[in-house]
């Protein structure tokens, strides 16, 4: 029986694959498509649906292949640098759907059920998250002395606007990127609105957190 999939025992979608693009590093484009082949396969096939969803959500998009780029990045710390190679973030992700698209085909896996609408609470919810740490990850990313990378928070703005699920996760990954401290506060808050978009633990809380206990919201 295949499992649901939401809940594969690791993040799942375009947030998983910035993961697991960073380790081992990949230095060029080849190599990286590699990895989303890798990726694409897991589970017979199953990560794939996820990932070519969240493609296909921001390529649909008003979203800016620099938008793409930069979300990328922050996610990815540069370990996989699409400036560096040369590669506009809507050509990547294209590229990525392509790959999964010929995964699908090949495979019996139960197509992915359309989602259901979602609430504007639980939109205002994510929205909240990114202006609340938007400062502290503002300052981690625009400001870092060898990484920097300018306009993360608006463009998770826009992708909360656009599917909040997707925001959702690709703020988790920006702040596990680039390790941003977060108070146990916070670190509860992510996991309770993880459960509201029926996420597993273990994509919110993949060990990538930095959770201080002395800091406060």
């Amino acid at each position: 029986m295949a499992q649901p999939h939401r809940h594969l025992g690791a993040d799942i979608g375009l947030s998983g694959l910035i993961k697991w693009i960073r380790f081992p590093r990949v230095n060029s484009e080849a190599a990286g498509l590699d990895v989303v082949t890798s990726v694409a396969d897991r589970i017979d096939g199953a990560f794939a649906h996820q990932l070519l969803k969240d493609c296909l959500v921001l390529l649909d998009s008003p979203l800016s292949g620099r938008d793409i780029e930069t979300l990328w990045l922050a996610g990815t710390f540069r370990d996989f640098d699409l400036e560096r190679l040369g590669i506009g973030g809507r050509v990547w992700l294209r590229r990525i759907a392509d790959i999964c698209t010929d995964r699908i085909r090949h495979d019996d896996f139960t197509p992915l059920a359309a989602a259901s609408v979602l609430g504007e609470a639980l939109k205002e919810a994510v929205r909240a998250e990114i202006r609340s740490v938007g400062p502290a990850l503002e300052q981690a990313t625009a400001h870092h002395p060898y990484n920097a990378i300018a306009g993360v928070v608006p463009a998770l703005e826009q992708v909360a606007e656009i599917d909040p699920d997707l925001g959702y996760r690709l703020l988790l990954r920006a702040l596990k990127g680039f390790f941003v401290p977060i108070s146990e506060a916070r670190y509860e808050r992510y996991l309770a609105l993880g459960d509201e978009f029926g996420l597993g633990e273990d994509v919110v809380d993949d060990g990538d957190f930095n959770v201080w206990t002395d800091l406060t919201d």
